[in-house]
């Protein structure tokens, strides 16, 4: 665990990103404390606390996913999203419950080799340096052939390092691995090229191909970076690291509720896959290519609207599972003018980013942003509730007529929206919102 943030540090880092919705962050923040407490424990109590697995219930774009992705981010945790409709009971047509453990693996092994590669970045691109200046000494030497060796060469190096030489051609030496997977069933693979070594069937060979510098920093760049990188050290540290820090989160969870009604085949495949989904989730040991990954301490995030179902329809020993309830609020007006306005990423500051490479500057009044978020509550009400999402419906909708005619071509020109320009582009549900005040 890379942090020891306090819970009301992580709410307030939840904050910068997302709006509303405290009772959902401060669940995820104890919860996410809880793993550094725990961390501290001794280590046979330690072995004995499991996660307090949590279950969201809301519509959909109110931001539960959001609010576990960005957990998993503050913390450099192994994230794994998943739709609870994707799997299906053993013996229908869908994906084994057990693949979201191979795949937490593989996120898991792509985060610790991105953190490796950073750690020795400085003597990879020294390495790779080498090799691009004796690759290309030879040609550049012909044409300063007065000039001492020296020079040339730190010259070769200046220029590599200001990206000038980007466009030279070279031949390089690039390694190459064919994939061959067999197929074991139930989303396992055998690679067979890791069974033949060498230069054998699917083993690793060495291709000369011409390329730019410029593709040739890469290709040498990533090639050396391996070499530094043990991958044992590496698989062996994604593995403890899925298994202590893994956060799944399980969308869709209502989709897989069963009717009332007595079972029709729908239905029994629905409380399959919660029967399947459970032994996951109360802690078993799954196959990798990895190794085995244990799941009793992975933290499991469980989300669905239950506008038709209820949490209560699951199967018992589910429900027991997610200890942790939090419903999360239908947005507002006043959180759509926030979403608009306040995080980091606010959707206004996206669009005069966007709208500023074609040399326009857009700006929005108050009363305009105030429009737009009215607009926004009504149509969630009226139509389906699709919480924030629906403010980029409504932000196209509005800014269609400028971003069509930005081009860049002339200088920067000044834009206002102002209600009357949010009156005039959304007319027609702006008229709808206005009729519904006078109907009783």
């Amino acid at each position: 665990m890379k942090t020891t943030l306090t819970p009301k540090q992580i709410v307030k880092e939840l904050d910068r990103y997302i709006i509303g919705q405290s009772k959902a962050k401060r669940a995820v923040a104890v919860a996410l404390r809880n793993r550094y407490r725990r961390a501290q424990l001794a280590p046979e109590l330690r072995e004995e606390v499991t996660p307090k697995n949590i279950l969201m219930k809301g519509p959909t774009g109110v931001g539960k996913t959001e609010i576990a992705r960005r957990l998993a981010k503050l913390v450099g945790a192994p994230f794994l999203k998943v739709e609870a409709t994707k799997f299906t009971e053993v013996g229908y047509v869908g994906r084994d419950v057990e693949s979201m453990i191979r795949d937490l693996a593989e996120v898991s092994v792509r985060l610790v080799k991105e953190e490796r590669i950073k750690d020795v970045e400085i003597k990879a691109r020294d390495a790779m340096e080498k090799k691009l200046l004796d690759l290309l000494f030879p040609q550049i030497k012909e044409t300063r052939p007065d000039i001492p060796e020296q020079i040339i060469k730190d010259d070769i190096l200046h220029e590599l390092r200001n990206n000038k030489l980007d466009n030279m051609t070279v031949e390089i030496e690039v390694t190459e691995t064919p994939k061959m997977q067999l197929d074991m069933g139930s989303g396992m693979g055998i690679d067979i090229g890791s069974i033949f070594g060498g230069a054998g069937l699917g083993g690793k060979h060495k291709k000369k191909r011409k390329m730019t510098v410029g593709e040739a920093r890469e290709a040498i760049l990533q090639e050396e970076s391996d070499k530094l990188i043990d991958d044992d050290s590496v698989n062996s540290e994604a593995l403890m690291r899925a298994e202590q820090d893994g956060i799944i989160f399980i969308d869709e969870i209502d989709k897989i509720v069963g009717s009332n009604s007595k079972a029709s085949g729908q239905d029994v495949s629905r409380e399959g896959v919660q029967t399947d989904i459970l032994p996951i989730v109360e802690g078993s040991s799954v196959m990798t290519k990895y190794g085995v990954i244990k799941t009793d301490h992975i933290l499991f995030i469980a989300a669905g609207a239950f506008h038709i179902s209820k949490v209560q329809d699951l199967i018992p020993e589910l429900q027991g599972r997610f200890p942790v309830r939090v419903e999360l609020d239908n947005l507002t007006k006043d959180d759509f003018i926030a979403i608009l306005t306040q995080p980091d990423n606010a959707l206004l500051t996206q669009y005069k980013a966007m709208l500023a490479v074609d040399k326009v500057d857009l700006k929005f009044t108050d009363e305009a942003i105030a429009e737009i978020a009215q607009v926004a509550e009504y149509e969630n009400e009226t139509s389906e509730n699709i919480g924030a999402r629906r403010l980029h419906t409504v932000m196209e909708q509005l800014l269609e007529d400028i971003s069509f005619n930005a081009c860049g071509e002339f200088d920067t020109v000044d834009v206002v929206v102002d209600n009357n320009y949010v009156k005039e582009h959304l007319e027609k549900d702006i008229k709808t919102l206005n009729l519904k005040k006078y109907i009783i």
